[in-house]
């Protein structure tokens, strides 16, 4: 398993051995929504940076979940369409939301790595 890169929208990105970049919410998203009662998975396509992909609603609210790079989506995890809990339960492993093909492989290694993450966190914490 490769390092997890992280947005400042709390994604996280895990590229994998066939080029491919699994996304999902992070922790910290999860549990500032509360329990995810529906995602809408994004359709096989082409993003741009920043684009809405895909949505999860909880009990609290309707939040979006961005396209962290430029690409194609290739295979949505379809076990989220009648476990969205698996959000809750396994934010990093068995609830991510979608895999893409980036337009700029490299570009995944310019997101936030761990630390930094943590620092965004925190200072959204004191805010």
């Amino acid at each position: 398993m490769s390092e997890l890169r992280f947005t400042e929208d709390h994604e996280w990105l895990r590229t994998e051995a066939d080029g491919s970049v699994t996304v999902g919410i992070t922790a910290f998203a999860q549990n500032a929504l509360g329990d995810v009662v529906y995602v809408q998975l994004p359709e096989l396509q082409s993003y741009e940076q920043g684009a809405e992909a895909s949505t999860v609603e909880s009990v609290k609210a309707a939040s979006g979940v961005y396209m962290p790079l430029t690409g194609e989506v290739v295979e949505t995890n379809s076990a989220l369409e009648g476990n969205p809990e698996l959000v809750n339960e396994d934010p990093l492993g068995q609830g991510w939301f979608f895999r893409f093909i980036p337009a700029d492989a490299g570009a995944v290694g310019q997101l936030l790595d761990q630390d930094a993450y943590d620092r965004l966190i925190k200072a959204q914490a004191e805010a």
